[in-house]
């Protein structure tokens, strides 16, 4: 059996939306449930580049599973997900999502249940080449604790620190397991909490904390830093590269950034698919990662996958056109600085 390029230990989640004042009342705005959750946002991201047999997650479903819900899922392919049947009574991972503001909390309104390299065996997701996965450092401990008992098993190893444990308190136990890690990839403000650095973010600050961690990494460190880009800095380069965000600051393309809810997620999912593409080039990923961003945040939930003949469109645009309108941005700065 083939194994797959990329499969992700994240989970996949229905996400219910709370909008508060700023006095914490409700304000009467509603949204319809989102399909969501980390682990659905990377394959997805991956997805627009990849065919659905490459890339794998497992999703947790129990009596009652809509069926609405799985049709959406199989349309970006059936052969992406291994649903494992749920017993505790729960159809499936729910969680709230409230925005205060500028603030944005999160919680789960229904038990979770984890999911561990050791739950891909015996199944089309075992061995995968490339593994994703959210948590905490001491949970990617016992991952990666798992992963090296499959002798021959070497993923590569794409790592986000959990948001609610970027804190000073769990940078010891996040230097324990970066030895193990290829690609460390938190966003601006996560890198910044491990590493105590004040508020607000700016370049420098960003590049300061990827010089910080690279030297416990075994590729590369990634922070996701939003209007700015991603900066990316591999190991052994005495400098990196910014990678700037496929849509702009313009006025005409900040309406189309609608909700930045898994951008991250799809990014990295992006990430892995572009280094299947480009042989291995991190730059070259970088972009595809980018565009991958692009399609996520222009809705509530996940892009739109349609087909005209043998063509895959996203949100009815090409990844591919979009691709090589980035480069030729990036390009075209080059040559201007």
């Amino acid at each position: 059996m083939p194994t797959k390029w990329l499969c992700t230990l994240g989970m996949f989640i229905v996400d219910d939306f709370e909008f508060l004042d700023e006095q914490g009342e409700l304000t009467g705005r509603t949204l319809d449930p989102q399909v969501g959750g980390g682990g659905t946002y990377c394959v997805v991201g991956a997805r627009i580049w990849l065919p659905p047999d490459e890339i794998g997650m497992i999703i947790d479903s129990g009596e009652g599973f809509p069926a609405s819900i799985k049709h959406v899922l199989d349309s970006y392919g059936p052969q992406m997900w291994l649903y494992r049947r749920r017993t505790d009574g729960v159809p499936y991972t729910t969680a709230v999502n409230i925005y205060r503001g500028d603030q944005r909390g999160f919680r789960y309104t229904t038990p979770t249940i984890r999911i561990t390299p050791k739950d891909f065996q015996g199944t089309p997701l075992d061995c995968p080449q490339h593994l994703h996965f959210v948590c905490s450092p001491e949970r990617a401990s016992v991952i990666m604790g798992e992963v090296e008992e499959r002798i021959g098993w070497n993923p590569v190893i794409i790592y986000e620190p959990i948001p609610n444990r970027c804190v000073p308190e769990q940078l010891p136990a996040l230097l324990v397991v970066l030895p193990k890690i290829d690609i460390l990839s938190p966003n601006a403000e996560e890198a910044m909490g491990l590493l105590s650095m004040p508020l607000p973010v700016t370049m420098s600050k960003v590049e300061e904390a990827a010089r910080d961690f690279i030297g416990h990494v075994k590729s590369a460190v990634i922070i996701r830093s939003g209007e700015l880009g991603a900066y990316v800095l591999r190991r052994g380069d005495l400098n990196g590269i910014w990678i700037p965000p496929y849509w702009t600051q313009d006025e005409s393309d900040q309406l189309k950034v609608v909700d930045v809810t898994g951008a991250g997620n799809s990014f990295l999912g992006g990430l892995s698919a572009g280094l299947r593409l480009s042989n291995g080039d991190l730059l070259e990923a970088m972009l595809y990662a980018s565009v991958s961003a692009s399609f996520t945040i222009e809705q509530l939930g996940l892009p739109v996958i349609t087909s005209r003949g043998d063509t895959e469109e996203w949100n009815g645009e090409s990844p591919g056109e979009r691709l090589n309108k980035l480069r030729r941005r990036i390009y075209e700065r080059a040559g201007t600085t």
